[in-house]
Parts: structure tokens; C-alpha cells; sequence
């Protein structure tokens, strides 16, 4: 099921080698947030073991939360502020030089409609990635499947539905596109 899920096919998350990855996630993931706000170190090591890349100068405030973690990838000098959400059941790629605001929620999973086979326990994803340069307001949602374009602007509270272009500053729910950037 692992290697269904890493291919971006439909798996069942509760077999024993997805929920060994899980467990691996929530040890690093409960060191990150218990860590005193001045063991910067500590922290970037634990970020470095977690993740699938943490880029050299970038850094996330606690407390943060993901699924797995090596599927969530972070670039250079890229900064996550408090309350991070990367439920990471497919890839999430984080530009060089991105700005996400407290309590981002970037959400790959996606589920049946068919209420049979999501009982079964099966479920997807489909990947996020949030070009370079990019500014993510608080408390943004960005749903399964989104590329969000370099340098652009998700105001606070919007939800993300659907691609966004580059160079662009996008608001509401859904998330629509209301100038452009010079």
C-alpha cells in the first residue's frame, strides 16, 4: 500500500507499513513542538530528519503538524509561521523564498464519494506545490491537487480550490484572482 500511496494511487492507510511511517512522524513530530523556542538547533536537525528536504536558511515555528513528513519538501530561506497543517499523504513542495502565515492548512488527501469504498478505508491524494516567492496569508486552506504560481499572494482566509497563476494576488473562497502584480 506504501508504494501505491508514493505512486499517487489509491491505498488503505491503515496498513502496517503506512502506520510505521506515521509513528516514525509522530515521535519527531512531538520533539519538534516540545523543544524550548531557543533550541533553533535542535529544531532544525529534528525539521532535517522529518522532512523530505528542509532548505538551507528556512525555518518553521511550532507547533507543526503532518501525516508522514518526508513527503513535504521545504526551500531555502522559506519561513512557516505557527500552526503549520501538512496533512502530506502526496508530495507537498514548498518554493525557495515563501512566506505561509499562522495556521495554513496545505490538505493532499482526498477521499471517495463512493460511501462503500470510503468505508473500506480507501483513499488518495494528489500533490501541492507552492512555486517560488510566494506569500500565503493565515489561515489559508489549499486543497489536493493545487499549484500555486511563483511570487503569488493568497490573502487571509481564502481557501484554495484550483490553480493559481504566477504573479497574482487571489482572495476569498474560493480563492479567485483579483489583480495582477507588476
Amino acid at each position: 500500500m506504501r508504494e501505491r500511496m508514493l505512486a499517487g494511487l489509491d491505498y488503505q492507510a491503515w496498513d502496517p507499513e503506512i502506520q510505521a511511517d506515521a509513528e516514525r512522524r509522530k515521535d519527531l513530530q512531538h520533539r519538534i513542538n516540545a523543544l524550548h523556542p531557543a533550541q533553533a538547533e535542535e529544531r532544525r536537525a529534528l525539521f532535517t530528519e522529518m522532512l523530505g528536504t528542509f532548505g538551507e536558511g528556512a525555518d518553521v515555528r511550532p507547533p507543526f503538524y503532518c501525516d508522514l513528513g518526508y513527503q513535504t519538501h521545504v526551500g531555502a530561506r522559506s519561513f512557516i509561521n505557527y500552526g503549520m497543517q501538512c496533512a502530506d499523504v502526496a508530495r507537498i513542495t514548498i518554493g525557495e523564498d515563501v512566506l505561509i502565515g499562522p495556521s495554513v492548512k496545505l490538505l493532499t488527501p482526498t477521499h471517495p464519494i463512493d460511501p462503500v469504498t470510503r468505508r473500506a478505508g480507501w483513499e488518495g491524494g494528489r500533490p501541492i506545490t507552492i512555486g517560488d516567492g510566494v506569500w500565503i496569508g493565515g489561515g489559508v486552506t489549499v486543497c489536493p491537487g493545487v499549484t500555486i504560481g511563483e511570487n503569488t499572494v493568497v490573502g487571509a482566509g481564502s481557501v484554495v480550490v484550483r490553480d493559481l497563476p504566477p504573479n497574482v494576488v487571489a482572495v476569498g473562497n474560493p480563492a479567485r484572482v483579483v489583480r495582477e502584480i507588476d
